[in-house]
């Protein structure tokens, strides 16, 4: 498929305004103020807003809300050929998340400077995960090396019917 990119440019612009109103809204609701999209062939998939305090569930981004929920309406734990919309720059779960979805394109508008002067500082995650040695990380990581520690990777190779991702 062939995209003409000045429509490329056109069609992000107003889903970002998408996303942005979802954004807004949720704020406006209670919600955490992030908004996502998912588009695939020039269409939206599906739209979500940050869920954390509503769902107590610290994972309920809008980005990963909106992967998730995308997945489950195309059937698909691969979002190739798709793109996240959201409206703020993917802290480094959503991120991974996105990567582990095989998203082709994420597209953002505010950044992690302007998350952390509303009081969303994941600036201390990007920090962690790039200049930190894991020694000096909030919490401990342990490696308890068992003799059977590849069991659940050497019966996935022997499955003859597994699905490989």
């Amino acid at each position: 498929m062939t995209v003409n990119p000045a429509t490329l440019v056109q069609d992000e612009q107003a889903w970002m305004e998408q996303a942005i109103a979802v954004a807004t809204e949720s704020a406006n609701s209670g919600g955490g103020p992030f908004g996502a999209l998912i588009v695939k062939d020039g269409a939206v998939v599906v739209t979500a807003r940050n869920q954390v305090t509503a769902t107590n569930d610290p994972s309920a981004h809008a980005e990963v809300s909106a992967i998730r929920a995308a997945c489950a309406e195309l059937g698909t734990f691969s979002l190739e050929g798709c793109t996240l919309i959201t409206s703020c720059e993917p802290c480094p779960m959503c991120l991974s998340t996105a990567l582990w979805a095989r998203v082709d394109r994420v597209v953002f508008s505010a950044d992690r400077n302007d998350a952390a002067v509303a009081g969303f500082d994941d600036r201390r995650f990007y920090d962690l995960f790039e200049k930190k040695p894991q020694e000096a990380w909030p919490l401990q990581v342990v490696h308890l090396d068992l003799p059977n520690r590849t069991a659940p990777f050497d019966a996935w190779v022997a499955k003859a019917d597994r699905i490989d991702y």
